[in-house]
C-alpha cells in the first residue's frame, strides 16, 4: 500500500501553527468524535528525542528524499522531504516509521512530533510546526504537504538554505496506548461508557459526571414514572433506564432512548454543542419535571449558591443590593494563575468615579463601590472555565490553551472569608474536594469531551471517554489538565539535550466539586431499592433479551435460519401487506436450525410445529430472478433433502446470507387435512394465482395449481371461475405479473396459446379478473392500471411551514403526479378555490428541517422529485398559503420593511411586493401610500440593519432584485431635515446603544434601534448628549448614568464633555463606516421596540444560525 504522502494528504487539516505565528486551524480541531489517539490512555512514560538533519546539495535533489534513521521509544523514524514539493509550490514535509511493513500484524504507535526548518542566520525564525499522530501500518507517516512556501524556502536573504544546505529538525516523544477495541471497561474498572451517535461526546461527559453523584441518581430514580411510559417520550424514564444501565450492565449504553425523549431527530445528535448549556437546559427540564414529586427541590439542593451584588457609596450612607441565586459559576481563565485567582478577580471591587459615578437615590451621582460577594455556596459546586472568548483583533472566536491551575481541595473561606457576604453563615465549612473534571480536547470549531471522575472521591481516578472507562493516576485529572504547554526532556543519548515544548490543546472546561460536610449525603447509597419495581422489571427483561441476542449472534455461524412461507401466509398478506410477489419473508415462520442437523430432521420440526406430516410436505427452492422478483423456483430434490441444511442453503444462496427460505407446498382433502402430493413432472408447472376486482379495487390470492406446459389457459378458466365465485362461463381476462421495478410490467395473456407459448414456468403468477365493460366508471379498470397505481401511490404527509415538526394530514398521491395535481389536492384539503396559491417546500432528509428555498411553480415534473433530497426519499411536505398565486409572486420580490415613526415611539412591518425590475425608490413611493408620515412633503430612505448596526443606505436606483431580507432587517424612516443641508465640515456618524457582558470578557454588545446623527465641526460631547437626549427623549435621572464612547473595532474610547466629536470621525465615507460610531452605554431596560423586526428576521432566516441546544419535550 502506498504511503499516504502520495495520496496528496489533507495538509490543511494536519497543520499547525508554529510558536511565532499562533493563527491556523489546531490538530485536535479535525479530529472530532473519532477515537481519539490524543486521549488514548497512556500507560508509560514518553519516550523522546531530537534528530538534526543537515540536507547538502539541496537544489540538486530529486522528488523525494529520506534522511537516515533514528530511533525513540522503541521504533525507528526517519525524515522525509518533497524539496521541490508533493504536488504543491510548498516544501512538503513528514515523520516516517522505517520499515513499517516488516512490523508486526496490528502495531500502532502514538507520537507527538515537530518538524523544523531552521534558520541559519537567525535561530528565532526557524519554521516549526507541530502534531500528533496514532502511525500504523494504513498511516506509517504524517505530517505537512504545505510546510513552507518554496519561494520563502529558496530565498537566499531569508536563511533557511545557505550554500545550498538545509537544515531540518525532528523532535519526537513517543507514548504507549491501551488497545481501545480489546479493553473491557466493567472488567477493568467496575463501570461502563456511553455509546457516542456521532457527536454526543459532550453529552456523555456530563451525563457521566451527573450519574457519579449519587445523591442526584437516587432523586432521578424516585421521579414518578410508570410501566406505561415509554423511554423515548419521557424525560425521567429515559433518565431512569440510563442510569440503571450505567449501574448494572456490563458493556457500554447506549443514549438514543434519552436523546429521543428530549425531542432530538439524527441532526441533532450530529451537531456539536456545549456543555455548559446542556447542563443548565438539562438541570432546568429536570427541575421542571421534578415538581410537584418527592424529589421537588432536589436541584436547587445539590447546585443552587446565592451571592450578593451590592453598589456601596463611599461619602454617603447608602448601598444598594441584589441577590441572585445561580447553579454555576463563570470564571476567567485569561489572565489568571489558577482557580483562586478567578475567584478573586470574581469578587473584585470596581470603583464608581469621575464620568463613571453612581446615581444614588436621593444623593444624585455619588463616587462608589461595586461588587459581588458569595452568601452561599451548593453542596455541589459546578465552575465552568471561560476557555473560549472572543478575539477582537482576529474577529472570530479562540480557545484559550492557557495553564490554569485547580487544587483538589478548595478552600473558599479562605483568608477570612473574603469571598463571603456579612449575611453568609459562618458556621458552615467551605471547603471542597474535587469530583469531576471535563476536559476538552482541540480547538474552537471542534474537538473531543471527556471526564476524569473520582466516583467515591477515593485517591483512584477514572476516565471516561465515551464506551472508554480506564483507571488514571491523580496526576492525569490534575497537572496534565492544567493546559500551556508541556516540556518533553530528552533521554536518549547522542542527541541534542535541549528540551523542546507542544502546546497542549487537551484541558480543563468545567470542575466539580463536593463540599467535605456533605460529602456523606451527596455520596451514598444507591441500589435496586431505590428503582421501582416497573422499572427493574422492565430493564431486567431487557438484558435477559439483549443477552439472548449476543448469544444467538454468537453462536450465529452455528445456526441457519430456515424461513417457511406456505399458501396461508399468501392469503393473508397479498392484498394488504404486499401487492407485488408472493410474500414478505420477514413475516413467515422461522426456525433456528443448526447448520450440520439432516434436512430430514429439519421436516419433522416443521410436522410437529406446523402439524404436517413428513410424507406430506414438498419444499420449493426460492430464487431471485433476472428482473429482480422472487420467486419459487423448484422443489428440493430426494438427494438435496439427504444433505444437511448448512448444505442446502449454500446451494440455494449465492448470496451467502444465512438464511434458507422454503415454499411448503401442501395439498389438504375436503376436510382439510394434508393429503398425498401429485408426482410433478417436467411438463407440470406450478403456477400461482391472483384476484381483483376493479369495482371494489380489492386485489387478493386465490390459489396455486399445476398446469401443463402444452395445455392453454383457455382450458383452465372455469377452474378459476369457480375458485373466484364466478358463474363457470364467465369472461375472465388473464395477465402475467412479470415485474414491478423499475416499471411495472404486467401484460396479457394468450388464452388460446399454451403456457409454454406464453413463456410460463414455475412459479410464475397470473392475475385474472372479470373482463372489464365498455364506458367503465371504475378509476382503474383493469389489472396493469391497478398495479401500476400501487406501484406508485405515496402517502405523504404534510407539515404548515410555520410548524415544520407537526403533521398536519396526510393526502394519498402518486410519484407519477404532476407538480399541479400536488397543489390541487392539497387545496382541495384546505377547502381553497385556487390551487395556485399553495406553495411547497421539500423536506432535507439530514437536517430533518424545511428545505431553504421553496418548490419553484412546476419547477419540479412530478412528486417524486419534490421527495427525493440526495439518495434518500422522504414522505414530508412543507405547504403555506399565499395571498397572491404563486405564478405571480415569482414574478415579485417581496421585502418586508419596519418602518419607524418620525414622531411616535412605535415599529410597524410592512410587506411589500413589487415587480422585480423595480428599484428602491419604487419600494420607497409605495410605503408612503401605507405609512403615517409627520408631514405631507417627507422624504424616506430604505436602511439595511444587522444586530443593531446600520450597515447601508440603500440608492433609490438599486434594483430591488438584488436585496437580501433574508439575513438582514430592512428599515425605512423619514429623512431629518437637519440631514438634509449639510454643511461642509458637517459630519454624519452612526450612534448605537450598547453594554458589557461580564459573563463574555466586557465584549461589547450592542442592543437597541441605531441611528445617525449630524454632528458640527467643533461640537462637543456637552452639546451632543443635548440632542440626543431630546430625539431619545430620555429622563434626566436615567440619562446622567449613561456613559459616551468613540467605537473603532468594537473597543470603547470614553470621551469627555469637552472633547470635540467630529474630530474623531473620518472626514469621508468609508466602507465599513458601521464600526466606527458614537456608542451610548447605558442598560438594556427600555421596551424593546425593535423586538418584531429582530423576530421576523430570525424567522425568515430559517438555517442561517446555529441550533441551540434544545430540550423539546
Amino acid at each position: 500500500m502506498p504511503p499516504p504522502h502520495l495520496e496528496q494528504q489533507e495538509d490543511e487539516e494536519m497543520e499547525v501553527p508554529n510558536s511565532d505565528n499562533p493563527e491556523g486551524p489546531l490538530p485536535m480541531e479535525v479530529q472530532a468524535e473519532n477515537i481519539s489517539t490524543v486521549d488514548a490512555p497512556i500507560v508509560d512514560d514518553p519516550q523522546s528525542g531530537r534528530f538534526t538533519w543537515t540536507i547538502d546539495n539541496f537544489s540538486r535533489l530529486m522528488r523525494k528524499v529520506y534522511s537516515d534513521s533514528f530511533q525513540v521509544g522503541g521504533y525507528r523514524w526517519r525524515i522525509l522531504v518533497f524539496p521541490k514539493g508533493n504536488n504543491v509550490d510548498h516544501l512538503s514535509m513528514y515523520l516516517d516509521v522505517v520499515d513499517s511493513v516488516l512490523l508486526p500484524y496490528g502495531w500502532s504507535r502514538y507520537a507527538q512530533f515537530s518538524l523544523t526548518v531552521v534558520n541559519q542566520l537567525h535561530n528565532k525564525f526557524s519554521i516549526r510546526k507541530e502534531t500528533s499522530h496514532q502511525f500504523n501500518a494504513r498511516e506509517s507517516d504524517w505530517g505537512f504537504t504545505n510546510f513552507m512556501p518554496l519561494s520563502e524556502l529558496l530565498d537566499p536573504s531569508r536563511g533557511y538554505v545557505v550554500n545550498d544546505t538545509c537544515v531540518v529538525e525532528a523532535d519526537v516523544a513517543v507514548r504507549k496506548v491501551v488497545d481501545y477495541w480489546s479493553h473491557d471497561s466493567k472488567k477493568e474498572t467496575g463501570y461502563v461508557g456511553l455509546k457516542n451517535q456521532g457527536a454526543t461526546c459532550y453529552m456523555n461527559s456530563l451525563l457521566q459526571t451527573l450519574y457519579h453523584i449519587p445523591y442526584f441518581r437516587k432523586a432521578v430514580y424516585h421521579m414518578p414514572t410508570t410501566e406505561n411510559d415509554m423511554p423515548s417520550g419521557s424525560i425521567p424514564l429515559a433518565l431512569q433506564s440510563l442510569f440503571y444501565k450505567l449501574q448494572y450492565s456490563d458493556s457500554s449504553v447506549a443514549t438514543k432512548e434519552l436523546t429521543k425523549s428530549f425531542g432530538w431527530d439524527t441532526y441533532d445528535a450530529f451537531m456539536q454543542h456545549d456543555v455548559q448549556e446542556l447542563n443548565r437546559v438539562l438541570c432546568e427540564k429536570l427541575e421542571d419535571k421534578m415538581k410537584g414529586t418527592v424529589v421537588e427541590g432536589t436541584i436547587q439542593q445539590l447546585f443552587e449558591g446565592h451571592h450578593m451584588n451590592y453598589i456601596e457609596c463611599i461619602n454617603v450612607d447608602y448601598k444598594s443590593t441584589r441577590k441572585e441565586s445561580f447553579y454555576d459559576l463563570q470564571l476567567d481563565v485569561k489572565g489568571c494563575r489558577d482557580v483562586y485567582d478567578s475567584f478573586d478577580k470574581y469578587v473584585e471591587v470596581e470603583r464608581l468615579e469621575g464620568d463613571n459615578k453612581y446615581h444614588a437615590e436621593k444623593y444624585g451621582l455619588q463616587e462608589a463601590r461595586k461588587g459581588v460577594l458569595f452568601i452561599d455556596f451548593p453542596p455541589v459546586l459546578q465552575l465552568q472555565l471561560k476557555r473560549f472568548e472572543y478575539d477582537f483583533m482576529r474577529d472570530t472566536m479562540v480557545k484559550i490553551n492557557d495553564r490554569y491551575e485547580f487544587p483538589l481541595q478548595l478552600d473558599l473561606d479562605r483568608e477570612d472569608g473574603k469571598y463571603l457576604s456579612p449575611e453568609a453563615d459562618r458556621r458552615v465549612r467551605n471547603l471542597y474536594t474535587l469530583h469531576s473534571v471535563l476536559v476538552h480536547s482541540g480547538g474552537v470549531h471542534g474537538g473531543h469531551y471527556y471526564a476524569y471522575i473520582r466516583p467515591t472521591l477515593s485517591d483512584q481516578w477514572f476516565k471516561f471517554d465515551d464506551e472508554r472507562v480506564t483507571k488514571e493516576e491523580a496526576k492525569r485529572a490534575l497537572e496534565e489538565q492544567y493546559g500551556g504547554e508541556e516540556e518533553l526532556p530528552h533521554t536518549n543519548p547522542g542527541f541534542n539535550n535541549s528540551p523542546f515544548k507542544f502546546t497542549k490543546y487537551s484541558n480543563a472546561y468545567m470542575l466539580v466539586y463536593i463540599r467535605e460536610s456533605d460529602k456523606d449525603k451527596i455520596i451514598c447509597n444507591v441500589d435496586e431499592k431505590d428503582i421501582a419495581e416497573h422499572l427493574r422489571v422492565r430493564l431486567k427483561k431487557e438484558q435477559e433479551e439483549k443477552e439472548l441476542k449476543r448469544k444467538e449472534k454468537a453462536e450465529a455461524h452455528l445456526y441457519t435460519i430456515v424461513k417457511v412461507a406456505r399458501d396461508a401466509d399468501l392469503f393473508e398478506q397479498i392484498g394488504e401487506d404486499i401487492f407485488f410477489d408472493l410474500v414478505d419473508h420477514d413475516k413467515v415462520r422461522s426456525f433456528r436450525i443448526q447448520k450440520q442437523i439432516p434436512f430430514s430432521v429439519f421436516k419433522e420440526e416443521v410436522a410437529k410445529e406446523l402439524g404436517v406430516p413428513v410424507q406430506y410436505q414438498r419444499f420449493w427452492l426460492w430464487a431471485k430472478r433476472q428482473n429482480h422478483t422472487y420467486r419459487p423456483n423448484r422443489p428440493v430434490t430426494p438427494q438435496e433433502e439427504a444433505q444437511s441444511v448448512g448444505q442446502l442453503r449454500e446451494v440455494s444462496n449465492k448470496a451467502n446470507s444465512a438464511e434458507l427460505k422454503l415454499f411448503l407446498e401442501v395439498e389438504t382433502g375436503q376436510d382439510f387435512r394434508p393429503i398425498a402430493l401429485p408426482e410433478k413432472s417436467t411438463e407440470d408447472l406450478l403456477l400461482f394465482f391472483k384476484l381483483y376486482d376493479p369495482s371494489n379495487e380489492e386485489f387478493r390470492y386465490i390459489g396455486r395449481f399445476y398446469v401443463s406446459a402444452s395445455g392453454r389457459p383457455m382450458d383452465i378458466l372455469t377452474r378459476l371461475n369457480e375458485m373466484a365465485g364466478f358463474a363457470r362461463d364467465e369472461e375472465i381476462e388473464l395477465f402475467e405479473e412479470i415485474k414491478f421495478e423499475p416499471q411495472v410490467m404486467c401484460e396479457l395473456v394468450d388464452k388460446k396459446s399454451t403456457f409454454r407459448a406464453n413463456q410460463l414456468e414455475d412459479g410464475d403468477i397470473i392475475c385474472y379478473q372479470k373482463t372489464p365493460k365498455v364506458g367503465s366508471a371504475d378509476r382503474y379498470p383493469d389489472v396493469p392500471s391497478f398495479l401500476e397505481y400501487v406501484h406508485n401511490r405515496q402517502v405523504v404527509r404534510f407539515r404548515s411551514l410555520e410548524r415544520p415538526k407537526e403533521d398536519e394530514f396526510s393526502l394519498e398521491l402518486s410519484k407519477l403526479h404532476t407538480y399541479d395535481d400536488v397543489v390541487t389536492r392539497v387545496a382541495q384539503h384546505l377547502g381553497l378555490d385556487d390551487p395556485s396559491k399553495i406553495r411547497l417546500t421539500s423536506h432535507n432528509c439530514y437536517s430533518q428541517q424545511p428545505k431553504p428555498q421553496p418548490i419553484k411553480y412546476r419547477g419540479v415534473e412530478n412528486l417524486s422529485d419534490m421527495l427525493v433530497h440526495y439518495n434518500q426519499t422522504s414522505d414530508i411536505l412543507y405547504y403555506e398559503v399565499l395571498d397572491i398565486p404563486l405564478p405571480e409572486l415569482q414574478g415579485l420580490k417581496t421585502l418586508k420593511i419596519a418602518f419607524h415613526h418620525a414622531t411616535k415611539d412605535e415599529v410597524l412591518i410592512h410587506t411589500i411586493r413589487l415587480p422585480k425590475q423595480c428599484d428602491v425608490e419604487d419600494v420607497i413611493n409605495d410605503l408612503k401610500s401605507k405609512v403615517d408620515l409627520s408631514h405631507p412633503n417627507a422624504e424616506l430612505r430604505l436602511l439595511e440593519v444587522f444586530y443593531h448596526k446600520i450597515y447601508k443606505i440603500f440608492s433609490p436606483s438599486e434594483k430591488i432584485e438584488n436585496i437580501n431580507d433574508q439575513y438582514w432587517t430592512l428599515r425605512a424612516e423619514e429623512i431629518p431635515e437637519e440631514e438634509k443641508n449639510l454643511g461642509p465640515n458637517d459630519r454624519l456618524i452612526h450612534v448605537y446603544h450598547f453594554m458589557k457582558d461580564t459573563t463574555q470578557n466586557q465584549q461589547v454588545q450592542n442592543f437597541g434601534d441605531p441611528f445617525f446623527l449630524v454632528v458640527h465641526e467643533g461640537e462637543t460631547l456637552a452639546d451632543v448628549k443635548l440632542r440626543i437626549q431630546k430625539k431619545l427623549q430620555v429622563p434626566d435621572e436615567e440619562f446622567s448614568k449613561w456613559k459616551f464612547a468613540f467605537l473603532s473595532l468594537g473597543r470603547p474610547e470614553y470621551l469627555q464633555d469637552s472633547d470635540v466629536v467630529s474630530s474623531r470621525f473620518q472626514r469621508r465615507d468609508i466602507y465599513g463606516a458601521w464600526e466606527q460610531y458614537l456608542g451610548l452605554e447605558h442598560t438594556d431596560n427600555a421596551p424593546k421596540k425593535s423586538y418584531a423586526v429582530n423576530q421576523f428576521s430570525i424567522l425568515q432566516n430559517r438555517h442561517a444560525f446555529e441550533k441551540p441546544v434544545k430540550i423539546y419535550n
